[in-house]
């Protein structure tokens, strides 16, 4: 979410009473091998910003509220869409608008959390929208706001033996250069080792046709550290549910490989946005 928008709208909005849209009926086969298998929600306070999945079939959420006190207190407001790998939960977080730096955490299976702060580099953005890891848990995969033609690598931290081993400064590695400029990324999540899908919150229909489309990036090889390019196709538009009425906005995605599960959030209009819907789609194929 663009930190620029940040939502007392939303923490007013939680005092209300949460109205709920119809539950999500079965779809038939989605552009892009993808077929919708269910709904679900969560509240926004805690699980708006993203999600991802656990060893067990569990999923972990976070949201405005999921932020530490200690790490707002230094000034990082915003949480972005995490991501789980080895055990290990990676957290993207973000300053205010004069951040001069970016943030990563991550919290081992034994509950340690090390930090690791990326300064910013000429012409990147503040924004730090998502953590995606690579499936050999070696690379980190972020995001910035608005129009881009690339996302973002940094070696995994903590996983890749090149970090410090107890928090440090974290440098970018060779970019995933886009074919086709996509917009308002609000998280990726890797399906294989060459391919990510994304979710994005651009309703303009200018680059895409979809209203919030969810993309996919088929990367040139695995990642390795090196530039890499990356072909973008469009894959479905997020769901718009809800018994409000007005803006929606699409916000984390997570595959679980281990049950071929995709996951796509998405915030309803108020006062419906006190709770994020999460809708579950199944592979068609393979």
């Amino acid at each position: 979410m663009n930190p620029l928008k940040a939502s007392a709208a939303l923490l007013g909005a939680l005092a209300l009473v949460a109205v709920t849209g119809p539950g999500a009926t079965a779809e038939p086969q989605l552009p892009g091998g993808w077929k919708e298998s269910g709904t679900s929600s969560v509240n926004s306070l805690t699980g708006s910003q993203g999600l991802a999945s656990r060893a067990d079939g569990g999923l972990t959420y976070r949201g405005l509220g999921s932020v530490p006190l200690d790490l707002r207190i230094k000034g990082w407001s915003h949480i972005g869409d995490p991501d789980i790998a080895d055990g290990h939960t990676f957290d993207a977080y973000q300053g205010g608008d004069d951040a001069k730096s970016k943030m990563f955490a991550v919290t081992t299976p034994e509950g340690k959390r090390y930090l690791y702060e990326h300064p910013l580099d000429a012409g990147e953005k503040l924004n730090n929208s998502f953590a995606a890891v690579s499936p050999d848990a070696q690379w980190l995969v972020s995001g910035e706001w608005g129009d881009q033609n690339r996302l973002q690598v940094f070696p995994a931290p903590l996983l890749n033996s090149s970090t410090p081993p107890t928090g440090g400064a974290l440098a970018q590695a060779g970019q995933i250069t886009l074919d086709k400029p996509v917009r308002d990324i609000q998280g990726c999540d890797f399906v294989a080792d060459t391919r990510l899908v994304c979710s994005s919150n651009d309703a303009s229909k200018e680059l895409f046709p979809e209203d919030r489309p969810v993309l996919q990036v088929d990367l040139e090889r695995a990642l390795d550290g090196k530039p890499v390019t990356g072909h973008v196709t469009s894959l479905f538009a997020a769901p718009q549910r809800s018994l409000c009425s007005g803006t929606f906005e699409t916000e984390g995605i997570d595959y679980d490989s281990a049950r071929r599960t995709l996951r796509v959030e998405v915030v309803p209009p108020a006062p419906c946005l006190v709770m994020t819907s999460v809708y579950a789609y199944k592979p068609t194929t393979g």
